[in-house]
């Protein structure tokens, strides 16, 4: 596919660092959950700061019957609001190819029910700061992972958005098989992002801590290893090891904080600081039913899935 025209889904953070960057070079459209963000986005443009310093102009609309015709759809909402985003798109583009990029499992599937597009699977691990509806703060420029999901798109087609991401200036990498790097995030993120969640911790140096026997580190290790049992009894070959990844996170974040920098807060801590319902049923949520399904037993990970469910009632 030659894409020259990418819609992005979702105008958070994630979402906005991807419009921002592709805009520079290729048409841009937005789509938003409220008329007034879109509104701002046409009047002042899109400015990222941090990691990249520019203003990119996008076309904005709330309403997904005028969006213009794509190539390329990035889902990027959050997994809670990724149904109501896509059902606007029920029968139409059908020339496009869509990307989901949401925490946890099942998004594409969710995004099967429709339409038939040639899908692409995404994790991504970059991060920002939402400043405002037209700001957005660039912190972590890590990799998006991204690969075809189950046959409807070409390891190819992964390859070519791979090309136009780091040729906007972000960093990527295609899979001929996304499953092993996917599970890997999903395991650190089930762990991280629920543990923070109930802590009230950004991710800090405890998370990695393990030398004394109340250390947090300890739990996180556990959990982890609790989903790595979960991965091998799927047959998933990890791609990384996900406590090394938050080991690695950890030192990172402290590197950053020598440097003036806040720690980083995951997703779900947020959610639940907001009062928002969080991602927990498609991330730890979806690790447990994969347990379930292969016979394995996740005390740990179903205590924290029970306990983030209370947390979102308080």
């Amino acid at each position: 596919m030659a894409i020259e025209r990418v819609c992005v889904i979702g105008a958070g953070v994630i979402g906005s660092l991807y419009a921002g960057h592709l805009a520079r070079d290729l048409e841009v459209s937005v789509l938003t959950r409220r008329a007034e963000h879109a509104e701002a986005l046409e009047a002042d443009g899109l400015r990222i700061s941090g990691k990249s310093d520019f203003t990119a102009r996008v076309r904005a609309t709330a309403d997904p019957a005028e969006l213009p015709e794509f190539d390329l759809g990035i889902v990027a909402t959050k997994a809670t609001q990724l149904e109501g985003a896509v059902a606007g798109l029920t029968g139409r583009f059908p020339g496009a190819t869509l990307m989901t990029i949401q925490n946890g499992l099942g998004a594409e599937d969710l995004v099967r029910t429709r339409g038939d597009w040639p899908l692409l699977s995404a994790v991504t691990f970059m991060s920002g700061v939402r400043h405002t509806d037209t700001h957005v703060e660039y912190e972590l420029d890590t990799e998006t992972w991204l690969g075809p999901f189950a046959g409807t798109a070409t390891y190819e087609q992964a390859q070519e958005v791979e090309a136009l991401l780091v040729a906007a200036g972000l960093r990527a990498r295609a899979f001929p098989d996304l499953r092993p790097a996917q599970w890997s995030k999903l395991i650190f993120n089930a762990t991280v992002n629920t543990v923070s969640a109930l802590t009230d911790l950004p991710h800090v140096g405890a998370f990695a801590a393990r030398d004394r026997e109340v250390d947090l580190g300890n739990l996180v290790h556990d959990l982890m290893d609790e989903g790595k049992t979960v991965a091998a009894a799927a047959g998933v070959a990890l791609h990384e090891d996900p406590w090394e990844m938050n080991v690695h996170a950890v030192r990172r974040g402290e590197t950053l904080a020598a440097q003036g920098h806040y720690a980083h807060v995951p997703s779900m801590l947020e959610d639940v600081r907001a009062g928002r319902p969080t991602e927990i049923d498609f991330i730890t949520g979806a690790l447990v039913r994969e347990a379930a399904k292969h016979g394995v037993p996740v005390p740990l990970h179903t205590a924290m899935y029970r306990l983030v469910k209370a947390r979102e009632c308080a």
